[in-house]
């Protein structure tokens, strides 16, 4: 049984984790741009998890393609809801990356220290909860970050991920402009390609990323997480999902 003090103890290191204090702060974490992998493309999805997540899971998977998916934890639906619990677990599962976009999907940017840290810990505890993973790479939302945005991210163990190739769903691209994005993509033939791409759009998970892969896929592009496209491991620790003891919420 906890005594008062080991208590009041377990409370301030937790709420060290979550907002470690600016004393602490760290190296400026390292910004991802692109892939170090030759003739590699790394597809991310954005903004979820969403109902079209598990329709996206499998188009890759038939075509043996694993891909990046960066959560929010209350955007388009609370990742805590039982039916976006499984899409996150179905993504995991079939072997495609999971890390963060952060919790209500702010502009990082406009923040305090504090409100950073609680942005990013309410996301990394979600997936930890409901994957027992704590994942090593953080897409800032809008792509917006700082210094401080830098130093956070240092303190908690992750990697800021961005993009060099942006398919335009999210800022009202159509579904044949979008495929033209892509067909001009696959005719400048960059050596690496990260794609964003968000699983919040029908067309996008039905139409675009479907004829995007097919069309890549005939380029010759190889595909890979971002993790692997960079070589590094895409979670600081595995273990167990945990079990919700009524308090999990948004």
């Amino acid at each position: 049984m906890f005594t008062l003090p080991s208590l009041i103890t377990l409370s301030l290191a937790v709420a060290a984790f979550a907002h470690p204090t600016p004393g602490k702060r760290q190296a400026l974490a390292q910004v991802i741009t692109t892939c170090n992998t030759p003739n590699t493309i790394a597809l991310t999805f954005d903004d979820g998890p969403y109902i079209y997540g598990p329709d996206i899971v499998d188009t890759l998977d038939q075509h043996g393609i694993k891909g990046t998916f960066f959560y929010n934890g209350d955007n388009y639906r609370c990742i805590y809801d039982q039916d976006m619990q499984s899409n996150v677990m179905y993504a995991y599962s079939h072997g495609h990356q999971v890390a963060s976009h952060t919790w209500h999907h702010y502009d990082l940017t406009t923040l305090s220290w504090d409100q950073i840290h609680d942005e990013m810990w309410r996301t990394e505890q979600a997936l930890e909860r409901i994957l027992g993973v704590s994942p090593a790479f953080m897409r800032p939302p809008y792509g917006n970050y700082n210094d401080l945005v830098r130093q956070a991210s240092a303190v908690r163990g992750q990697k800021l991920v961005l993009w060099d190739f942006d398919d335009g769903d999210s800022t009202g691209s159509s579904v044949s402009q979008s495929e033209a994005d892509y067909d001009q993509l696959i005719r400048d033939h960059p050596n690496t390609v990260i794609a964003l791409n968000h699983e919040t759009y029908e067309t996008s998970a039905h139409q675009v990323i479907p004829y995007a892969v097919q069309q890549l896929q005939n380029a010759g592009y190889q595909f890979a997480t971002v993790a692997e496209c960079v070589g590094l491991e895409p979670y600081q620790s595995v273990g167990s999902p945990q079990t919700n003891d009524g308090s999990w919420g948004c």
